[in-house]
């Protein structure tokens, strides 16, 4: 029997930031000599080659189609994929033509550790305290006031910062940082002073943070802002959720003008808008919906909390934009019919 070798050649398509992975699986019918990490783009173009060595000069028909070249190309969206395939026979390489499957990939994180702003606020501090359970992970606590943080006995690194100072300051709290938390929002108080308060903080605070993240060499942005930002554009100017909320100070223009800055940064960005915050515990699991589709819905700030910190560390969010509220919290007619997820490890699947 003629033996067969066989050849990969990985060719990188999209240049983007190499990440290391590490691969787990096996593709069907093909047997991974090696799953040692590499570094590779998130789209590669694969082809496979397969010849056969001269063993006989008489050949049956099936053999004869063995020896002849084959070629494959399969484009996968991985990170990573093993260097060398080691087929037990040259059958495995025709069945290989028709039956390819991207390996299951897992990505080692390079964020270490995460900065959150507004950590002292109801929101951000469910958010510090989500981050501190992740092994290995070291949060730092953005407060303005250093008294109120210790008050609540944060537990962990604090700076002080305001997001409405230069970028150039504000940078200097960030040294060190991978990721970004932005939980800041400005406290409703004196009705004629609002609108300047929400421009403060919501829009130009918001965008001195992220030039400070720019500045810093931070490497993922995840900001908690809020469904029906873009309450105008979709229709849902005269909604009752737009107008009640954006009454404060027209807080979700302001928010929308920060996320538009954010989207235009060149950050790894990853966009949470949550519905109506409440302090109770969740009573029905969160559901996901896409950018645009939330129109009313209520969420507990504990699951706002536990899906930003998440977000900070898988690929899948982003450059995303996610909507989240509460399974059966939303006025009917205004939201999408989609299954809540109790299962946090299958958030971002």
């Amino acid at each position: 029997m003629a033996s067969t070798c066989a050849s990969l050649r990985v060719s990188t398509l999209v240049n983007r930031n190499l990440l290391p992975a590490r691969v787990r699986g096996k593709t069907p019918n093909v047997k991974v000599a090696s799953k040692s990490a590499l570094k590779a783009s998130p789209l590669v173009a694969v082809t496979v080659a397969q010849s056969a060595d001269s063993g006989s000069a008489a050949k049956s028909e099936d053999e004869s189609q063995l020896s002849r070249r084959k070629t494959l190309t399969a484009t996968f969206t991985a990170l990573s994929l093993p260097l060398w395939l080691n087929p037990a026979n040259a059958e495995e390489i025709l069945q290989l033509e028709t039956e390819v499957v991207a390996p299951e990939v897992e990505v080692e994180s390079t964020i270490s550790t995460v900065f959150v702003a507004g950590a002292t606020g109801a929101s951000g501090q469910r958010v510090v305290s989500e981050l501190k359970k992740k092994e290995g992970i070291t949060v730092i606590a953005g407060v303005r006031n250093i008294q109120k943080a210790e008050k609540l006995a944060l537990n962990t690194v604090t700076r002080q910062i305001d997001v409405t100072s230069a970028p150039e300051v504000t940078a200097k709290a960030l040294e060190g940082a991978d990721a970004v938390v932005c939980a800041t929002g400005f406290v409703p108080g004196n009705p004629f002073q609002m609108g300047k308060a929400a421009h403060a903080v919501d829009n130009v605070g918001t965008k001195n943070l992220i030039e400070a993240a720019k500045l810093a060499g931070v490497k993922k942005f995840v900001l908690i802002s809020s469904i029906l930002t873009n309450g105008r554009a979709i229709g849902q100017e005269k909604s009752a959720g737009f107008v009640i909320t954006n009454a404060f100070g027209g807080v979700l223009d302001e928010k929308l003008e920060a996320e538009q800055y954010l989207r235009a940064s060149g950050l790894d960005y990853t966009i949470i808008r949550p519905g109506g915050l409440k302090g109770e515990a969740p009573a029905e699991p969160v559901m996901f919906s896409k950018e645009d589709t939330l129109y009313s819905g209520e969420i507990s700030r504990d699951l706002v909390a536990a899906v930003t910190a998440d977000a900070v560390f898988s690929p899948a969010t982003s450059n995303q934009v996610l909507e989240i509220v509460e399974k059966g919290s939303c006025v009917p007619g205004t939201c999408p019919d989609l299954p809540g997820s109790a299962d946090r490890s299958a958030w971002f699947m």
